[in-house]
């Protein structure tokens, strides 16, 4: 093979190996975590479909091209995104379920992790809320599907028990109950920010007793009792 031959294979070879080099490039877990808070904050603020790799690589300060090196595709990093959130929320319920607690004290307990992993993954919280009807119909997503039944079956558990328990009253309207506390617990994203006035706790413990006590002190509610049941005594006189 001629010299000019030979050295234009070996540049070839070269590059081949440069570019090989290149596509098996591993980010270090922190660097990827950074990435990763910088999407969740951008597919939270304008929504899966509407972001583009381009804006999240943008707001990371680097360029659309690099950000292939890290991840092949929105579409993954919302999935580590989702994922590593409900993990993580799993493995803090799993262990409520698992302790042999009461009914209240097991809603408590499932409150108080629920405001603990929105401090932790609100931007997380917020993509769930928003896109995980849209996403699970995708088989890469089933997973989301699957939490929702287990989610719906942990509270209802814990509702039912109260109910049968004498915890909680006897007409309480149990997937009623169920709606409203998922939903005023986690709404919560929209507007809470990590390092707050109020710690996850605080605030957990302040939801609980609106919840389960009222917003009313207990002797002005006891003084609405009365005054209802003696408007119904006179409105049932001839």
């Amino acid at each position: 093979m001629p010299n000019s031959t030979r050295n234009r294979a070996s540049t070839g070879n070269s590059a081949k190996k440069n570019s090989e080099k290149k596509t098996t490039v591993t980010p270090s877990p922190e660097r990827r975590r950074e990435l990763l808070s910088t999407a969740a904050e951008v597919f939270a603020a304008q929504g899966y479909n509407a972001t583009t790799v381009r804006r999240i690589a943008d707001e990371a300060g680097m360029l659309a091209g690099s950000l292939y090196y890290h991840f092949d595709s929105k579409e993954s990093m919302v999935d580590e995104i989702l994922s590593t959130f409900l993990n993580e929320l799993w493995a803090g319920y799993d262990e409520v379920l698992g302790a042999g607690l009461g009914p209240r004290e097991t809603v408590e307990a499932l409150v108080t992790e629920s405001f603990r992993e929105i401090d932790r993954h609100r931007a997380a919280v917020a993509i769930y809320q928003k896109e995980s009807q849209h996403l699970s119909t995708q088989p890469r997503f089933g997973y989301l599907t699957e939490s929702r039944g287990r989610f719906e079956r942990a509270w209802l558990g814990a509702l039912e028990r109260g109910v049968a328990e004498g915890v909680f009253r006897a007409d309480l309207d149990i997937r009623l109950a169920y709606r409203f506390l998922r939903d005023t617990v986690w709404v919560a994203a929209s507007w809470y920010r990590p390092g707050g006035l109020h710690s996850p706790e605080e605030i957990a413990r302040q939801y609980l007793s609106m919840v389960l006590d009222g917003i009313t002190p207990r002797e002005e509610q006891a003084r609405r009792d009365r005054t209802q049941r003696k408007t119904q005594r006179q409105t049932q006189r001839p």
